[in-house]
């Protein structure tokens, strides 16, 4: 084979099955080697340092050393992609979100069932994210030391701020929501791209960064100020111009879509609206952003120095969408500037 390398994949699962399952299927792709495997958490991080994969595949719950704590050995002696895969129970999903706070760039979850159809199509799902994660840089991004904060273009006072994300944006919200008063006076939307099952743990992960109230939006619902409301799954979250929310099924692959959340606040709220680009593969949320700032409301794309994939970001700022790139820490600097009555 000529051209590109082939992306080098370790597999950790403490079920030989999937284990074999994966290599098959990850392998039908000429452009993938799985070149170790390993059946806890130990044996991750020893072949993650003796073989140096550009991608892992790390279960969370194995004998001994769990994938949590493998991440985040893997990433401080031999960093690298880590796509971590769980099931779909409380515990497990717990684990998974910590290890994306690791480092993970990635969450992915397990066959809800044993079929051999139910196996290929799970498979597939990780190969396609394989690929897609052999093009993300391995590096812990950091603000640069003595970088001018960012600022906004002018002072406004907003309603309610969306947030659009994908890979790498669950650790850019909670950045945000952890530097953020208790008494903020400024509802808050987040359309992130995850798998269904994922939308509550998630929920219960941004509650534990926050002392804001973090729910999962009802079709309908008034907006409360102070709140934070993720879209439910397999739907969009939208704001409508009644001043309620909405939660429509998504109609295609981005889900939810972070242009149709920005979007309906230009269109219902006019300056009076924000929002934020965050970390992510695409052009999501860049459209969105853009009618946002012609509305006159605040317009933001996370730093490239701080998005774990600057894809969305970039993609905003090539539009002439976004009016400042800040990291996380300082969008919430921003937001509360936004909110004149906000306290601590």
């Amino acid at each position: 084979m000529t051209g590109r390398p082939r992306t080098r994949v370790l597999v950790a699962d403490d079920s030989p099955t999937l284990r074999q399952a994966l290599r098959v299927l990850l392998e039908e792709d000429p452009r993938i080697q799985v070149v170790a495997e390993a059946s806890d958490g130990a044996e991750a991080v020893a072949a993650a340092r003796s073989v140096g994969p550009d991608v892992v595949t790390m279960d969370v719950v194995m004998p001994g050393l769990d994938g949590l704590r493998a991440t985040e050995e893997i990433m401080a002696v031999a960093p690298t992609r880590i796509i971590v895969i769980s099931q779909l129970a409380t515990r497990e999903q717990s684990l998974a979100f910590r290890a994306l706070a690791a480092g993970a760039v990635e969450l992915l979850p397990k066959p809800q069932a044993a079929g051999p159809d139910d196996l290929r199509r799970w498979g597939l799902a990780v190969r396609e994210a394989v690929s897609l994660m052999s093009e993300v840089p391995v590096v812990t991004r950091r603000a640069a030391p003595g970088a001018t904060p960012a600022r906004a273009a002018r002072p406004r006072t907003l309603d309610a701020v969306g947030l659009a994300a994908s890979t790498g944006g669950p650790q850019a919200v909670v950045a945000i929501l952890s530097s953020l008063p208790a008494r903020l006076p400024l509802t808050i939307l987040v359309a992130q791209h995850i798998a269904s099952g994922f939308v509550d743990g998630m929920r219960r992960w941004f509650s534990e960064s926050t002392p804001l109230e973090v729910r999962v939006a009802r079709d309908g619902e008034r907006p409360r100020p102070g709140c934070v409301y993720l879209a439910p799954p397999g739907c969009n979250l939208l704001w409508a111009r009644s001043g309620l929310l909405a939660t429509p099924p998504c109609t295609d692959s981005i889900c939810p879509s972070g242009d149709a959340l920005l979007g309906s606040l230009a269109e219902a709220l006019g300056p009076r609206a924000g929002g934020v680009v965050l970390s992510g593969m695409g052009e999501d949320g860049a459209r969105g952003l853009l009618a946002i700032r012609r509305a006159g409301g605040l317009a933001l794309a996370q730093s490239a120095a701080t998005s774990v994939v600057d894809g969305m970001p970039r993609a905003a700022d090539a539009l002439g969408a976004a009016e400042a790139r800040p990291a996380p820490a300082e969008v919430a600097v921003l937001l509360v500037a936004a909110c004149p009555a906000a306290a601590g």
